[in-house]
């Protein structure tokens, strides 16, 4: 007997936006919190990619100067101290 199969390709793995964005923040979550937050009627595909990068990118920073600052200290845990931070007038 012969195989009478559907041929064609298996199905792709299903890709989140955030992977497709190269993201670790979630693009979805962003997406839903854009669209019930009554911020706009319609929300374009690109915004929630965009801010979930920008707010990727704060994090990020925020982290690196926290961690740095914590080296400085000599400490290997970041606590919430804001008084060891650089102010936030401090250009570099």
């Amino acid at each position: 007997m012969t195989d009478k199969g559907k041929g064609g390709k298996a199905r792709a793995k299903a890709k989140s936006r955030s992977a497709r964005a190269g993201l670790q923040f979630p693009v979805g979550r962003v997406h839903k919190f854009l669209c019930k937050g009554n911020y706009a009627q319609r929300i374009g595909a690109g915004a929630p990619v965009y801010l979930a990068a920008v707010l990727e990118y704060l994090s990020a920073e925020i982290l690196e100067m926290a961690g740095n600052a914590a080296l400085d200290n000599k400490k290997t845990r970041i606590i919430p101290v804001i008084s060891s931070l650089p102010s936030a007038t401090t250009r570099y």
